[in-house]
């Protein structure tokens, strides 16, 4: 299937008269959702998403049902591709593009950064701002390339987007999840920039105080008491206490912790994204051994501390380099490893936010997003800066086809009609060559 000529009703117009009454936004590099997700409950309404994982699009779907997935590379889409594909005119205005392109090489005395074929995916997104010219940008990437040479290149990207057209608020900063009521230490470089005449954001203030991680999974059942979660991701259940400050957000139990959010149909009686992993009795005995805080020496994994906040979680490497995930912390109370779903609450999604059923693919697509709370702090400055109507969403939306959530990465592939990204040798030298997945999942 060509998906320049997929037809909008297939991507997922549904968007109908809604369009109008809340700012748009466009997300790049989109992942599972964790940028579309906090921007959405700021008041946007993520209308496309570009993600070149089949497998990260196929859940990208699942919980955005009104948004037109592109599963493809940004390097294939153009302005005028995503706006078919959303079902807008091309007198639409688009009030934001968002997206963590990321970047991998960095250029040698007398070349610039932007340059270097490495950082290609850098240029598209510079590129698809250019041709959108959305009212707003929202630029995320690792804290990395703020420091050393890195520095330089960053130097660069804001050149450039001054050189098409924006403004880009300075000085930038690096934001830690932790100050915006995500239980996890997680910082992050935010570029944001404005059209010329129109007015600059400013950066979200620090919320006061931490939630902790006892805070964020305190409530959750031990998923070792359901030996269905050996096989299976989901399971009937009992919240284990009533809901209560982050918990309540997380179970949605007020129409607040959907801020300007659309309300999702769900079914609340179900633990979803809890495979369980079988732990060998040494193993066990070492987590239990290790004090909260503090890291496991033989496994080298973290333990949560129970009035502290979680470690950076990571999303690992791809298949391109070996399929590994990276280690999941050690619960504080339970020895084992979390869950997806207690990685998710650690990150700050909702749990009727659904991943993919294996603890690789679902581990990977927690870890490479954008808190939602980080994200909706920051989306909020945006739209006041933008001065733009958003009115909190009176629909309610059905989550997508469950199958979504269980496609490995060849069906997935079949179920987009694209081809499956995998990677290729380069003959001569049996070394591997990255391929486009590999280059848009790394970090600087």
């Amino acid at each position: 299937m060509n998906i320049q000529s997929i037809s909008v009703d297939y991507l997922g117009k549904a968007w109908g008269k809604v369009l109008g009454k809340r700012p748009i936004a466009i997300d790049l590099f989109a992942g599972a959702g964790g940028l579309s997700l906090g921007l959405e409950q700021a008041g946007f309404d993520v209308v496309a998403a570009v993600e070149i994982d089949p497998v990260h699009a196929s859940v990208h779907k699942y919980n955005f049902p009104h948004c037109s997935v592109l599963p493809q590379s940004v390097e294939t889409v153009s302005g005028q591709i995503i706006r078919k594909a959303a079902g807008l005119k091309a007198n639409t205005k688009i009030n934001l593009v968002a997206g963590g392109a990321p970047c991998q090489g960095f250029s040698m005395i007398g070349q610039r950064a932007l340059d270097d074929p490495r950082n290609g995916l850098v240029r598209e997104f510079i590129r698809i701002v250019e041709e959108l010219k959305p009212s707003y940008f929202l630029f995320e990437n690792v804290k990395g390339l703020t420091v050393g040479k890195h520095k330089k290149f960053l130097e660069e990207i804001i050149s450039e987007m001054e050189s098409i057209g924006y403004q880009v608020l300075k000085p930038w900063r690096v934001l830690n999840a932790k100050h915006f009521g995500v239980p996890q230490s997680r910082e992050r470089l935010f570029l944001i920039g404005a059209n010329k005449g129109l007015s600059l954001p400013e950066y979200p203030q620090s919320q006061e105080g931490i939630v902790t991680c006892e805070e964020a999974l305190g409530d959750l059942p031990d998923a070792e008491e359901f030996p269905e979660l050996i096989h299976s991701d989901n399971v009937s259940f009992k919240y284990s206490k009533r809901a209560s400050g982050y918990s309540a957000l997380a179970r949605c139990t007020h129409d607040n912790a959907w801020r300007l959010g659309y309300k999702r149909r769900w079914p609340k009686n179900i633990l979803t994204s809890s495979l369980r992993t079988d732990h060998t009795d040494i193993s066990r005995r070492r987590f239990a051994a290790t004090e909260e805080g503090t890291v496991e020496p033989i496994s080298r994994f973290f333990k949560l501390s129970s009035q502290g906040v979680s470690n950076t979680l990571r999303a690992g490497t791809d298949s391109a380099r070996g399929a590994f995930t990276s280690p999941r912390p050690i619960h504080y109370k339970y020895a084992r490893c979390v869950t997806v779903r207690e990685m998710a609450r650690l990150h700050g999604f909702p749990d009727w936010f659904r991943f993919h059923e294996t603890k690789w693919h679902g581990a990977r697509q927690v870890g490479n997003a954008v808190p939602p709370p980080l994200a909706y702090h920051i989306g909020r400055k945006i739209i006041e800066a933008g001065s733009f109507k958003a009115e909190r969403p009176t629909e309610t939306l059905e989550l997508g086809e469950s199958k979504l959530l269980h496609l490995d990465m060849s069906n997935a592939s079949k179920f987009w009609g694209v081809p499956v990204p995998i990677q290729k040798r380069d003959r001569k030298s049996g070394a591997k060559k990255r391929t486009q997945q590999e280059i848009e999942q790394a970090n600087v």
